[in-house]
């Protein structure tokens, strides 16, 4: 009987002969596959969502709170999302094969730099089984091969949709073996799976802060960082009320469990006490915890009874919750030396009507994505037009922000003499 590792490494090396097919593959062809995936998740929807909710059965018997929920459940309206957006990635040009530079030299020789797969992915990704078709289809639309491994919680949501998008596969004719699952609850699969030189290229941990640091010690197979989202909204003393509120609350609220909403407010104490106050009134009747530190406590404290005192950990935490931390500050270095000294580097935003600020803040705060006068909630691929993402990139080699396409391949560089030696 072969041992965990050793069935991992089977599924590894059947993914590196996959991505070697799937590197001589056209647009063509993995546009069909695509659509063909999209058909088959609809054909079966109705297994899929069963599948679906063994794991929300079990999530809620271990007492899940409703974010995390929300994260796992798969609906009819989401599965046709799903579909759709296997019909919009189809539409996007093909990276793979795009001439990226081109010159001559001296002595003759014609030098090309060329877009070409990384070849086998590994993803490590916690909950959301959306993920799964996300990823999977953005590998193959770049010619790649994947390798899932899920939170165990979704398990029977995600070994139901892989099921889907292999057979899809076959029916399409590419290699099934492009997209693998390890289904093992065990930690050691993550482990294995990190440690897979020469059969993983590229490894993208995608969830939160404990996953990331884990994958980030582990690994010795190269590490896309996708960050957590510790994004701040910095409501400057030159703020229009109105702004600000549409900002705030769509940043905390729209949809509070995911990586660009926002975590923590910064007040320059300075803006009007009354817009202030009707910002925090606005955030509580919404529905928001606000953790607030002793200077907004005693500049509002008729809302005293309403507000809880930040711990010192607040403001480094993404709650992924209806929860804001909330500090007054005395001036605009104060709020970026706050974001300097606690963000994640992933989002960060200024509302202000004051544009040297604007410009300021823009050119100081080290982040993916820097906002003036909009909600964090755009750092997103589709909503920077690139019409699709495996997740976030909070470092600066290769690949930082929204991963579109192209974060997924590398380049080689194709050259063309005439008998040329050296």
């Amino acid at each position: 009987m072969k041992s965990l590792k050793e069935n991992v490494l089977a599924q590894l090396s059947l993914a590196k002969q996959a991505s070697r097919q799937m590197a001589l593959l056209g647009r063509a062809e993995k546009d069909k596959a695509l659509t063909e995936i999209g058909k088959k998740l609809l054909a079966d929807t109705k297994i899929i969502l069963a599948a679906n909710e063994q794991d929300i059965a079990k999530a809620e018997a271990d007492g899940q709170p409703a974010s995390y929920l929300d994260r796992l459940r798969l609906t009819p309206a989401r599965m046709t999302d799903l579909a759709d957006s296997l019909t919009s990635l189809a539409a996007l040009d093909d990276p793979v094969g795009q001439q990226i530079d081109s010159w001559t030299r001296p002595n003759g020789l014609v030098i090309e730099q060329v877009r070409v797969p990384l070849g086998v992915i590994g993803m490590v990704y916690e909950a959301r089984p959306n993920v799964t078709v996300d990823a999977a289809a953005i590998a193959l639309k770049t010619g790649n091969a994947i390798v899932l491994r899920g939170s165990h919680s979704a398990v029977h949501s995600n070994l139901a949709l892989v099921r889907s998008i292999r057979e899809a596969l076959a029916v399409a004719g590419l290699p099934q073996e492009a997209v693998q699952y390890l289904p093992f609850a065990e930690h050691e699969s993550v482990d294995v799976l990190c440690t897979a030189n020469g059969l993983v290229d590229v490894i993208i941990p995608r969830g939160g802060a404990g996953l990331i640091q884990r994958v980030l010690k582990l690994a010795s197979v190269p590490v896309l960082e996708t960050g957590v989202g510790n994004c701040h909204i910095y409501v400057d003393q030159a703020a229009r009320y109105d702004m600000a509120e549409a900002i705030a609350v769509n940043a905390k609220t729209s949809r509070p469990a995911v990586c660009n909403a926002a975590e923590t407010l910064l007040i320059h104490a300075s803006w009007a006490h009354d817009s202030q106050r009707s910002l925090l009134q606005k955030l509580l009747a919404a529905g928001v915890e606000l953790r607030v530190c002793e200077k907004t406590r005693a500049v509002h404290h008729d809302l005293a009874d309403l507000l809880v005192s930040a711990e010192p950990t607040d403001w480094d935490t993404e709650y992924s919750d209806l929860v804001l931390a909330v500090r007054t500050v005395d001036s605009l270095a104060e709020a970026i030396e706050h974001i300097a000294t606690h963000t994640t580097g992933h989002s960060e935003a200024i509302v202000t009507e004051d544009l040297e600020a604007a410009r300021h803040f823009l050119a100081s705060v080290d982040a993916t994505a820097v906002y003036h006068n909009a909600s964090t909630r755009f750092t997103d691929g589709g909503e920077f037009g690139f019409g699709a993402e495996i997740g976030i990139s909070t470092q600066k080699l290769h690949a930082r922000g929204p991963m579109g396409l192209p974060a997924l391949t590398s380049y080689k560089y194709v050259v063309r003499g005439t008998g040329q030696i050296r």
